[in-house]
């Protein structure tokens, strides 16, 4: 008998908008999202050829109370910020920033043509954690581990554990699982997922059926908390994100870049970037 899997709970279609200095993206997961799919915060999908569309990038911007994890399907882009890093994000590499209590950065092209594509996720700190020293690493495609199973599916763990390999990043409250998956066509793919966390997936290329619901690209399937795993089965040749984490169950509260417990310690951030004082 087949283990049981989880189900597609509800499909989402990403909003068009653009942030930094005008740079055009999707944001699959907004603030009405939050709660459901608690610790993550945001998650924004951007991909295309032309270069108007993110030439003018990210400029200076602050963050605090969360962690930015940014993973790079094609193009490049570099990342400076107050705390004195900087690094290159290229093909197939990751970024992962803690702001903690406060960190500003940019993030800019470095191409004047050809295809800028990824996906930003924001991931929430515990309380504890929102005030720590900021953190920064990035690692280039070579270094995200991967495997490949018998049936042609590959898999780069970005975060978290899958089949006995260790991703480049592991984080102990919220235990993200961060996999992109890519399937030949009728293939499956299963992963195990504890029933307290909260999941996602998120197809960008081809489509595949989860409990037998398609899912087709540019959309999220938000997966239900009823199984310990879930199967997936490519209808034709795709790629996707699976994204999983234990939830917090603490309150959220978000002002643009900041992400906070309450509203005062929203007003302390706001204070301490108009300050000077919050990196």
């Amino acid at each position: 008998m087949d283990k049981k899997s989880r189900r597609i709970e509800q499909q989402v279609v990403g909003m068009q908008t653009s942030d930094g200095a005008g740079v055009r993206l999707t944001r699959v997961l907004t603030g009405k999202l939050q709660r459901r799919l608690d610790p993550f915060l945001m998650l924004d999908a951007f991909g295309t050829d032309v270069a108007d569309d993110y030439i003018a990038g990210f400029p200076d911007h602050p963050h605090r109370g969360f962690e930015t994890v940014t993973y790079m399907l094609a193009g490049r882009m570099r990342h400076r910020d107050s705390a004195g890093n900087e690094g290159l994000l290229s093909n197939g590499g990751l970024q992962w920033m803690t702001a903690g209590r406060g960190v500003i950065h940019s993030e800019m092209p470095e191409q004047i043509e050809g295809r800028m594509e990824g996906f930003q996720l924001w991931v929430n700190l515990p309380a504890k954690n929102k005030m720590i020293e900021p953190w920064y690493r990035d690692f280039e495609s070579a270094e995200i581990p991967e495997y490949q199973a018998d049936n042609g599916v590959r898999v780069r763990v970005i975060a978290g554990t899958s089949h006995g390999v260790e991703g480049a990043v592991v984080r102990e409250v919220t235990e993200p699982l961060y996999l992109d998956v890519h399937m030949p066509e009728g293939a499956s793919f299963e992963e195990e997922l504890p029933l307290t966390h909260n999941a996602f997936i998120y197809v960008y290329e081809g489509a595949v059926k989860v409990n037998g619901t398609s899912v087709a690209a540019g959309r999220m399937g938000i997966l239900s908390n009823d199984a310990d795993s879930v199967r997936i089965v490519a209808a034709r040749d795709a790629r996707l994100i699976l994204v999983a984490g234990r939830p917090l169950h603490e309150p959220i509260v978000q002002y643009g870049p900041f992400v906070m417990n309450t509203q005062d310690e929203i007003h302390q951030a706001i204070d301490d970037y108009r300050t000077g004082r919050l990196a």
